[in-house]
């Protein structure tokens, strides 16, 4: 199976090969838990996402991508920052695509639909935000739940 791994300011990382404009979205439902993915291809948690397709607005794509990865409809209601630190570079092995992160974090409510694994989930499910630190994720993944739960302002970097 084909495998993401991150690497963060590392020596041993392949030089960036692709630039593709990608969305998070920090989904909550009525109690305010945050919904999370298992990735199938590294095994971490994170927040549902994906590359925005062309011909595809920057909301649209986070909605897409969220009903895509979790089963659950939702809708924008704002945005948490962007996250294009050229350090952080993502090596996706069935291809050798060594992209440069380059991703917009959206806010959502949940309106519809109940969690379920895809593809490229394996695992969906809501945490509450006092259980999220105890999920394995990626620390870019980590940087933007904490921007979310400790800001007002939106991260730009």
């Amino acid at each position: 199976m084909a495998q993401r791994i991150d690497y963060y300011d590392d020596p041993s990382a392949p030089a960036p090969n692709s630039l593709v404009p990608s969305v998070n979205v920090v989904v909550t439902n009525e109690a305010g838990d945050l919904l999370l993915i298992r990735r199938s291809d590294n095994h971490n948690w994170a927040l549902p996402g994906g590359a925005i397709d062309l011909g595809e607005s920057i909301p649209a794509a986070a909605v897409r991508e969220t009903l895509e990865e979790t089963g659950i409809t939702c809708e924008i209601t704002g945005i948490v920052g962007t996250y294009s630190d050229p350090k952080h570079v993502i090596l996706y092995t069935s291809d050798g695509e060594a992209r440069q992160e380059f991703s917009i974090v959206l806010t959502a409510r949940r309106i519809a639909g109940e969690p379920v694994p895809s593809q490229e989930s394996r695992e969906v499910r809501w945490v509450a935000r006092g259980g999220v630190h105890d999920y394995q994720m990626d620390r870019s993944m980590r940087m933007r739940i904490e921007h979310y739960l400790g800001s007002n302002e939106p991260y730009v970097g």
